[in-house]
């Protein structure tokens, strides 16, 4: 009778002393499996050179690493690259690596698929099949952050869950990332420097305040009154603005950490300067930063991108009246960067064949 493997990244390090020692290993054995696993984010037990070879076939034969694999891999004319990973069962979830300026940005998923359905991206033509384990979302960082070096030589410096699915509904799984992604004994990487971007779940808000969170907080906003925001993004029937708004003011009194609206500019939908007044009405009630994006069709026709004088002039008047505010050009024109749209054909090819 085959041995069923355990995945080991599911293990705490506490427990894998325990396991180690029901072995009769020491326990400094586990700690540099541990090591191994998170901070030098080894993808076999052969890489494990410090262990006995005895010990490596131990592992090898009752354990297993679900290591992400990259399958597909586009690189734009702008120095962005994206990449479908499979994981273990073969799902396939997207990451992005972007660089600006000196940021190099890596954008991680959170699920496979999407349950909110928001109208204007790819991924929510994909039904929601499942949250991505800690070790998943930490795979993606440390593919995108070798691809920085390899490609540009330069480090990672900032990552966003604005990939695929909504990390809010993957609450545990999440945090535990961020914990080994920023841990010593992990990848080391500031708080600061990491962005959650949410739809708008206002219990899920306060959860992370009274959770006391220290990484950044971003809402995908992209309309500033119910009846607009109820079109294209159903999640805001059952989290109105109002109740978002005060979810925000009470995450900021708590973590002091600003808040960051992310805004999508559709043609002749959410880009006229009563759209910018009402935006405006918004951050006049909470600490926030806006970031306009230029959208990055998705294919299927249903929405434009705004034209660049209406953005500039939107943008203005909100910088007119003291909100800082940058607008994000489209990135990964030439390839499939809208968000879901590689993923999205990785899952029709595997219908048709």
């Amino acid at each position: 009778m085959s041995i069923v493997k355990k995945d080991i990244r599911a293990f705490s390090r506490e427990e894998l002393k325990s396991i180690f020692s029901e072995q009769g290993e020491k326990a400094f054995r586990a700690q540099q499996v541990y090591e191994w696993l998170w901070k030098k984010s080894a993808g076999t037990f052969d890489e494990m050179t410090n262990l006995s070879i005895p010990l490596r076939s131990w592992l090898n034969e009752n354990f297993k690493i679900n290591r992400i694999e990259v399958v597909d891999k586009q690189i734009s004319s702008d120095k962005t690259i994206k990449s479908g990973f499979r994981l273990h069962d073969g799902h396939v979830v997207e990451g992005v690596l972007i660089p600006a300026d000196d940021r190099m940005t890596a954008c991680v998923s959170s699920q496979v698929g999407c349950s909110l359905t928001c109208k204007f991206c790819a991924t929510g033509k994909l039904d929601r099949i499942r949250n991505l384990n800690p070790d998943e979302i930490y795979d993606q960082v440390v593919h995108i952050r070798n691809w920085a070096q390899k490609h540009y030589n330069q480090p990672l410096t900032n990552i966003v869950f604005m990939g695929m699915g909504e990390p809010l509904l993957n609450y545990k799984n999440v945090l535990a990332a961020i914990e080994k992604i920023t841990s010593p004994e992990g990848l080391g990487m500031s708080n600061e420097r990491i962005t959650v971007s949410t739809a708008g779940i206002a219990k899920m808000i306060e959860r992370l305040a009274d959770d006391r969170v220290k990484f950044r907080l971003a809402l995908s906003l992209h309309a500033a009154n119910d009846s607009k925001r109820n079109q294209i993004m159903p999640i805001n029937e059952s989290n109105s603005l109002d109740s978002i708004i005060k979810a925000l003011a009470y995450f900021h009194s708590m973590t002091r950490n600003r808040i960051t609206f992310e805004y999508i500019a559709f043609r002749d939908f959410n880009d006229s300067m009563q759209d910018a007044r009402e935006l405006l009405a918004i951050c006049k009630q909470i600490p926030a930063k806006v970031n306009i994006i230029e959208y990055n069709p998705t294919g299927d026709g249903l929405f434009q991108k705004s034209e660049q004088n209406t953005i500039d002039k939107f943008a203005s008047f909100l910088m007119k009246n003291g909100v800082q505010t940058t607008v994000r050009r489209s990135r990964g024109k030439d390839i499939d960067a809208a968000c879901g749209q590689l993923a999205n054909k990785k899952h029709q090819e595997a219908l048709i064949n």
